[in-house]
């Protein structure tokens, strides 16, 4: 076929309107799912501090007739500390963008702001379930909150040569990485139990959580929920320990499965979320938000990881 003579066509033509969409469409993956279910508080310095205690060792042995009483040793309350670290994001629109007629937005500065503040809950995500170790900084160094798993180091199962942090400014070393199995984590939620311990959470990232939707107890099973959908994940593990809620996360680290107990963790904020504007210095307008924020582990032996898995 040919086209017909004359026949005016849109690549000659130079005044046709634009087609252009009044909407953005964004990817927003934000779920933050450690600090979603954490508890919060508030502190009062760059540093804060909290107390530990636990129970002493079970007995069976019984106490002598007529025996004159002495009083026990007192174990001490063991002190825990970390640091508030800062995280902040900007956005600059200039005075002749701010007036144009844009698409999908009445401001460029707002979307703007508004993606970034999507993208500072997904850094404090990734720095809180991170292996940081702490820093309290200096003029020219930004201090550093102490994340998860620089804390975990009683109920921890590790590959080869894998160690826990060597202290509080140390991340734990990582080691062979090996296949999620069911047997790794029986052996970390057996040691939670013995420890006292009541973990919720199984936070995994998106290889593993299929790892664990293809654990033994699950394997080869479908279940029909209606004539077009069928399940074949895990989202709850009966355990014989507990129960756990199975969370995919983006934002923790894709080799390591957190079991955390979310009474056991509170986000500390010295500054909670604030926007603010940035000095007019130029045809623009800016605008930052900040918080400022620190991982408080209540106690470590209330949480488990299993380390240095497999990610493909």
């Amino acid at each position: 076929m040919a086209k017909a003579t004359n026949a005016f066509d849109t690549y000659s033509a130079t005044t046709n309107r634009e087609s252009l969409a009044d909407i953005i469409y964004s990817l927003l993956p934000d779920e933050v799912p450690v600090m979603s279910a954490a508890g919060k508080k508030n502190v009062t310095n760059t540093t804060f501090d909290w107390s530990i205690d636990a129970l002493q060792s079970a007995s069976a042995t019984g106490e002598l007739e007529g025996d004159e009483i002495t009083a026990d040793a007192t174990p001490a309350i063991t002190r825990a500390s970390n640091v508030c670290q800062i995280n902040r994001v900007t956005a600059r629109s200039t005075g002749s963008q701010e007036a144009s007629d844009m698409a999908g937005a009445t401001s460029l500065l707002a979307h703007s702001m508004s993606m970034r503040a999507r993208e500072l809950k997904r850094n404090m995500e990734t720095a809180i379930c991170g292996a940081q170790g702490s820093n309290a900084g200096n003029a020219t160094t930004a201090r550093a909150t102490r994340g998860i798993e620089s804390w975990l180091a009683t109920n921890v199962s590790r590959g080869t040569s894998g160690a826990n942090a060597a202290s509080a400014t140390a991340a734990p070393t990582d080691g062979t990485q090996r296949a999620f199995t069911e047997a790794l984590l029986d052996g970390v939620m057996q040691s939670l139990f013995d420890e006292g311990a009541d973990p919720q959470l199984l936070v995994v990232g998106s290889f593993n959580k299929g790892k664990v939707s293809d654990f033994t107890g699950r394997a080869n099973t479908r279940q029909m929920i209606d004539e077009n959908t069928v399940s074949s994940s895990v989202d709850i593990i009966s355990h014989d320990f507990g129960q756990l809620s199975v969370v995919p996360s983006r934002f923790s680290r894709a080799r390591s499965a957190l079991v955390l107990d979310p009474s056991m963790l509170s986000i500390a904020y010295l500054r909670d979320f604030e926007t603010f504007d940035l000095a007019k210095t130029s045809d623009s307008s800016a605008k930052a938000m900040l918080v400022e924020y620190g991982v408080c582990m209540h106690n470590e032996a209330g949480h488990g990881i299993v380390a240095d898995l497999t990610t493909s």
